[in-house]
């Protein structure tokens, strides 16, 4: 089991910054595909990010690139999200996810999650 415990939520103006920490135990995330999702109200969870295991690369949904940076911190067994440039329609909670395979942007895909932090951008 891997328990994910996102931090580094909160409220920001258009513009600005935030960074997202996903600290996960129980399990080292070696070997793990560590992504990120967010869900607005009303509407389906959405990949954001991932980062796959033994890959140098990185894929994003196409409403964040260039914005936002996933990384891992394999030896303090984190995961982040570099948030740039945010934007009011960024405004949802945040989860940190960890996939046993390569992993995919579909959620099904995914075998264990965090609680989710709340991201809100003001106009």
């Amino acid at each position: 089991q891997v328990q994910l415990v996102e931090s580094g939520g909160g409220l920001v103006q258009a513009g600005g910054s935030l960074r997202l920490s996903c600290a996960a135990s129980g399990r080292t995330i070696n070997g793990y595909t560590m992504a990120w999702f967010r869900q607005a109200p009303g509407k389906e969870r959405e990949f954001v990010a991932r980062s796959p295991w033994l890959s140098s690369n990185t894929y994003y949904h196409d409403s964040v690139k260039g914005r936002f940076t996933i990384s891992r911190d394999n030896a303090k067994n984190t995961v982040y999200l570099q948030m740039n440039s945010l934007k009011p329609e960024d405004t949802a909670v945040y989860y940190c996810a960890a996939a046993v395979t390569r992993g995919s942007s579909r959620v099904v895909d995914y075998d264990y999650w965090g609680q989710g932090t709340q991201v809100t951008v003001s106009s």
